[in-house]
């Protein structure tokens, strides 16, 4: 019985063997040792099947587009109904979980409150009026 999938290493039979992973093809007229690890897997094909193949597997593809789209659209609208479900949710633990962090600012030399703002300024007319 013929076996179509080798792996690297092994002794096989004259013909032509095919890495979909690489795209890498190997013509053995003689047979041989395939080369690569126990990682790199070889299927014996012939040149016209590998070529009948291309066209047969776009149109498998080109069939199930349709249903690849609705399978995208029900994915997208549980998750929108599933955000609007929690979303309040949601958003009350974000309030919960802020902690006033904003990485765009940088207060090098400090920042100014407006309640300290206040007592320096009562504080400078108090040093002025005992002068």
């Amino acid at each position: 019985m013929a076996e179509f999938k080798h792996i690297g290493g092994d002794k096989v039979k004259p013909g032509n063997y095919w890495n979909f992973s690489t795209g890498e093809r190997i013509t053995l007229s003689n047979g041989g040792v395939l080369p690569g690890d126990t990682a790199a897997t070889y299927y014996r094909a012939h040149p016209l099947f590998i070529l009948l193949a291309g066209p047969l597997l776009g149109l498998v593809y080109a069939g199930f587009l349709p249903f690849i789209g609705i399978a995208v659209m029900i994915r997208m609208i549980g998750k929108m109904v599933v955000t609007k479900a929690l979303g309040k949710v949601v958003q009350e633990g974000a309030k919960a979980a802020h902690f006033g962090w904003r990485p765009s600012e940088a207060y090098l030399a400090g920042k100014k409150h407006k309640k300290t703002e206040g007592k320096a300024m009562q504080e400078n007319e108090d040093t002025a009026e005992s002068k």
